[in-house]
């Protein structure tokens, strides 16, 4: 009977930290996917950058 007990409270131990572990994992999925989304916008920033906009009325600059 006592050998029962312990398997029992061993095995409730066990599933407690698995179920600590994932909750930490998931947790850290949000700023995960946060940071992923930034990276991607700065690559696509350093591989395109944004031209500078002329005003329609000024002119181009005059080659010498």
């Amino acid at each position: 009977m006592d050998g029962t007990a312990i398997i029992i409270l061993a095995i409730a131990g066990v599933a407690s930290v698995l179920l600590f572990a994932v909750k930490g994992l998931l947790d850290q999925v949000p700023d995960v996917i946060d940071s992923a989304g930034r990276a991607r916008d700065a690559w696509q920033r350093f591989k395109k950058p944004e031209q500078p906009h002329r005003a329609h009325d000024q002119e181009p600059p005059i080659a010498a």
